[in-house]
């Protein structure tokens, strides 16, 4: 068997009797079991999957199955799905059940798609290159040496290897369009509000947005249809109207794009990069696109702001991992505070009380203003200048990442080197805006390359269908 392109492939080919879901999913479990050493799953629900595989293709089969109907997804280990075990890759919450459903779970399942495994991560979703996991690191399959990407790198990894048809991550600061760029896969970070966050396990709450990892542009548009719209879970969810967004990826026509100056010129920029960007935008004013350079004096200011405002709402967030509610508890402790203080210490890991302490530090009454208060303000300011720019441009162009996939081990300890790596795709972030990563190609050591394209609040439509055109 080959590696499919697309569902609507799958679909084709169960329609015409040339494939059924079993031997489909069957197909995968062999895919995982011989890329183990990629780790990209921290488990595969080989009982669940089967029973699914086969509910399904007796639905295909009556004529009564959902748009999802032969796809069979991975879901990053922060996802709840009701009787499964989620852990966000830490020891707080090994063996953890989870006792509901997240509603992008619920949606999957509602259009019968089947949920193959719970995918490795960085440990609460708090890294840029998966190292960070309980469970090891997961692995680049163009080259094992080297890191996928973070947090959701078993997410691309899982996609990259053909393990899976597609995948769900999560996007903070760059979570899915990161590892999405440097596994040569697809990535989307919706708007936020787009995706309801109920039942996904909260980093930082402002920020988190569920998205999708594919190798298709119209994987990534059905999948966007319908995990996307209101909720009544979740109060921070668009009630807009849904569009039709794999009829969207048909429509065509010319953009005007404005290309971040600074991003390109930066020091810090890959010349591999930045050299298959630039033959990106020759090509794109070929093609009738109005292509230009504008100036974003704020970049200096976006890891900072970033990074202030995540740790504050991760402090708050992780402080329910007590070793009382639920979750790791230290079996020694002789008394209440020590129950909570041994607990967290072996619960969580050196990034994630990293966060934690800079998190509580920025909150606390003494520097709230001069850091949290003044990161609040910042945040807005980039926000009015990404929408400002929306009034004169209809996407935004910029790289994802300053370098290609690096060597696992080499960046871990440096953690300004770490946190600088999210340069570029913490705009989209703060300013709420949804984003694509997209490949490029190859680099002269065979390493993926990619680019980066941002679109005004809950325009998906036309970032979806820009980027089927960009990339046929």
């Amino acid at each position: 068997m080959k590696k499919y392109s697309s569902l609507k492939e799958i679909q084709t080919l169960i329609s015409q009797k040339a494939l059924n879901l079993p031997d489909l999913l069957a197909y995968y479990f062999k895919q995982i079991e011989d890329h183990k050493h990629l780790n990209a799953f921290n488990e595969v629900f080989f009982y669940s999957a089967e029973v699914q595989a086969k509910a399904v293709q007796q639905k295909i089969e009556n004529g009564t199955a959902g748009k999802l109907a032969g796809m069979v997804i991975g879901i990053k280990d922060n996802i709840c799905y009701k009787d499964h075990i989620v852990t966000a890759s830490s020891k707080m919450l090994e063996g953890f059940v989870s006792p509901y459903s997240s509603t992008v779970v619920e949606r999957l399942l509602q259009e019968d798609a089947v949920i193959i495994g719970r995918l490795n991560c960085d440990e609460f979703a708090m890294g840029g290159s998966n190292e960070t996991s309980y469970f090891g690191p997961a692995k680049n399959a163009a080259n094992p040496d080297l890191v996928p990407g973070g947090s959701s790198g078993g997410s691309a990894v899982a996609v990259q290897a053909d393990l899976c048809l597609a995948a769900l991550g999560t996007d903070t600061g760059g979570s899915v369009r990161q590892p999405a760029a440097f596994c040569g896969q697809i990535g989307l970070k919706p708007t936020y509000g787009r995706i309801s966050r109920y039942g996904v396990i909260a980093y930082a709450s402002s920020f988190d947005q569920v998205g999708p990892i594919a190798s298709s542009v119209e994987d990534i548009a059905l999948l966007l249809q319908v995990l996307a719209g209101a909720d009544e879970h979740d109060s921070t969810v668009s009630a807009l109207e849904v569009p039709d967004y794999p009829e969207a990826i048909n429509e065509t026509k010319n953009h005007k794009i404005a290309v971040l100056k600074e991003t390109i010129e930066s020091d810090a920029l890959d010349p591999e990069i930045k050299s298959a960007i630039l033959k990106s935008i020759d090509e794109l004013k070929s093609k009738g696109h109005t292509v230009e350079y504008v100036s974003f004096d704020l970049l200096d200011y976006l890891v900072p702001a970033y990074y202030i405002l995540t740790t504050a709402e991760a402090s708050s967030n992780l402080s329910r991992y007590d070793g009382v509610h639920y979750g790791h508890r230290n079996t020694d402790a002789i008394s209440l505070n020590e129950l909570y203080k041994r607990s967290r210490a072996e619960g969580f890991g050196e990034e994630v009380k990293k966060r934690i302490l800079l998190g509580t530090f920025v909150l606390s009454a003494g520097y709230y203003d001069a850091y949290y208060q003044k990161a609040q303000q910042v945040r807005r300011l980039i926000r009015e200048r990404v929408d400002a720019l929306f009034n004169d441009y209809d996407l935004i162009l910029s790289p994802v990442a300053p370098t290609v996939a690096f060597k696992i081990g080499d960046n871990v300890q440096d953690a300004l080197v770490m946190y600088m790596a999210d340069i570029f795709t913490v705009l989209p972030s703060l300013s709420g805006n949804p984003a694509i990563a997209l490949p490029l190609g190859n680099n002269s050591e065979g390493l993926p390359l990619s680019i980066q394209f941002t679109a005004k609040h809950f325009e998906e439509d036309k970032l979806l269908a820009f980027s089927q055109a960009f990339l046929k």
